[in-house]
């Protein structure tokens, strides 16, 4: 423990210097905007400001991205709360009864509350990724190449599994990124491949063009006339403060939703859309007042703002100490880091431990400064509201191109954001989730080269994921998983038909 409090000593000396200070602020108060404009999210909002964080310090940078993210969680409850617009979907079951307590007048205290759960929520996520990513990245330090194939098979899997979209739709989704990361030259033998003389593509297709054209250009091009902001009022600094009762009842789902948030969080998944409806459910299931969810219950608020905020908090868990994206969220953020030429997973702690500690460290302070910000600032948020979306997303698109082009001067990474802007657009159409894509394209390098190390050291012989105790386990828990997903498809397939054999029968 003492060497915790020591390594976090140092995270602080470097969280709280001026400049990181800054750029924490600037995360926040972008993150909770993010939040709060419908239709942008986390994930098109981090995705359309990576490119300015390359000329950043990688820890100024992950730093202030970090707060993007978590960030948005507190921003969304305000649309959810005043207007019943979720700018993000891990804020949709806070709509239900926090705008029920905005109709009956209290939302003020539901912006409280929920700003109050998070910032406890939060805080607990940070504490336990602070007592768990080192001692976990300790125990991953004696993960071989077959080890950490096996342990990459389980994460997409396990992705697949959680996805609300379709077990087949999310394997083809993360099988086409995989494709998309074999471009540019082999990692083993240097030669070019599938680049069509493209001299651009020989480092392969570039992370930040895709994830801003499937998520930033993509989301933009399938909202393109929504105006929501019209007659929103943001309640008085006097009335922000919830009644005693309203603190009583809300204790127990803040505690709830944050222990339940983080260990939903680290699952691989939308963690921070699955933790708040959990969340919710639980709290209704537990509640002496079942009747009184979707009429204004506070509990209602608490437990699921908590949960996100928390979910969010432990997704880091994986990707700091595995190396392991969870989401999609997650894997640009993995992306940043990449970039800067710092690759996540067991030694980060060893061997970037101002970067580690800095991290962590900031996260305590950024949930401070959202609590500090979120409430007296709320009327000046809500302001932004009123912007016509007719004006806000020109200009979004264009600092899409111009952050685009200037990562590497590329005309061609402009042709790849759009080219993906226009199948984020399609695949939004047609039901499928881009994030698997976005996963295997972060991950491919990785997988790649771990797999053909392990075949390197077996002689071709695939073996070797059966004689090491590890990745069979791994393995072994990746099948159950296909499994099962593919058993609830059968029980589906036979309900369908029972349905259907029934109507008949009737008719």
């Amino acid at each position: 423990m003492q060497q915790v409090f020591e390594s976090l000593a140092l995270g602080f000396s470097v969280a709280l210097q001026p400049d990181m200070l800054l750029y924490a602020l600037i995360g926040c108060v972008v993150g909770t905007l993010v939040g709060m404009l419908p239709g942008i999210g986390p994930l098109a909002g981090i995705s359309i400001l990576l490119p300015l964080t390359f000329s950043l310090d990688p820890t100024k940078a992950i730093i202030m991205l970090a707060g993007i993210y978590y960030g948005s969680q507190y921003g969304g409850s305000t649309t959810s709360i005043l207007l019943r617009i979720p700018g993000e979907a891990a804020s949709v079951m806070t709509c239900i009864d926090g705008n029920a307590m905005a109709k009956k007048g209290r939302a003020g205290a539901a912006l409280c509350i929920a700003a109050i759960g998070s910032f406890i929520a939060g805080t607990f996520g940070v504490i336990m990724l602070t007592l768990i990513a080192p001692p976990l990245a300790t125990f991953a330090l004696r993960f071989g190449p077959p080890e950490y194939t096996a342990l990459l098979v389980l994460g997409l899997i396990f992705l697949a599994y959680m996805s609300t979209s379709s077990l087949p739709r999310t394997l083809l989704m993360a099988a086409f990124g995989l494709l998309l990361g074999t471009i540019g030259i082999d990692v083993i033998s240097g030669h070019f491949r599938f680049s069509f003389d493209i001299p651009e593509l020989g480092d392969g297709i570039g992370i930040v063009p895709v994830a801003v054209g499937l998520f930033g250009l993509g989301e933009i091009l399938s909202t393109p006339s929504r105006d929501v902001q019209n007659n929103v009022t943001a309640p008085k600094f006097r009335e922000l403060l919830p009644t005693r009762d309203e603190l009583r009842q809300s204790a127990f789902p803040i505690a709830r939703g944050s222990l339940l948030g983080f260990f939903v969080g680290v699952i691989p998944g939308s963690a921070h859309i699955i933790s708040s409806f959990v969340s919710y459910a639980l709290e209704r299931r537990l509640s002496k007042h079942p009747e009184e969810f979707g009429k204004g219950a506070v509990a209602g608020v608490a437990g699921p703002e908590s949960a996100n905020n928390a979910a969010s908090t432990g997704a880091f868990v994986p990707m700091l100490a595995l190396g392991i994206p969870t989401g999609p969220v997650i894997a640009v953020l993995m992306a940043a880091l990449l970039i800067h030429g710092i690759p996540p997973g067991p030694s980060l702690v060893n061997e970037q431990p101002k970067l580690f500690w800095g991290f962590v460290a900031s996260m305590y302070v950024g949930n401070l400064m959202l609590l500090a910000l979120n409430l007296p600032l709320v009327s000046l948020f809500v302001s932004i509201l009123r912007i016509p979306y007719a004006y806000l997303y020109p200009m979004i698109i264009m600092f899409c191109i111009i952050g685009v082009y200037e990562v590497n001067n590329s005309v061609v990474d402009v042709w790849i954001m759009l080219i993906f802007g226009a199948v984020g657009y399609l695949l939004k159409k047609f039901a499928f989730d881009p994030a698997p894509l976005v996963l295997g394209l972060v991950i491919a390098p990785i997988f790649e080269l771990s797999l053909r190390q392990s075949l390197i050291m077996s002689g071709g012989s695939w073996q070797i994921f059966l004689q090491r105790p590890i990745a069979l386990v791994l393995l072994v828990i990746s099948a159950i998983l296909l499994g099962l997903a593919a058993w609830g498809a059968i029980a589906a397939h036979r309900d369908w038909r029972a349905k259907l054999a029934a109507a008949e029968a009737g008719e």
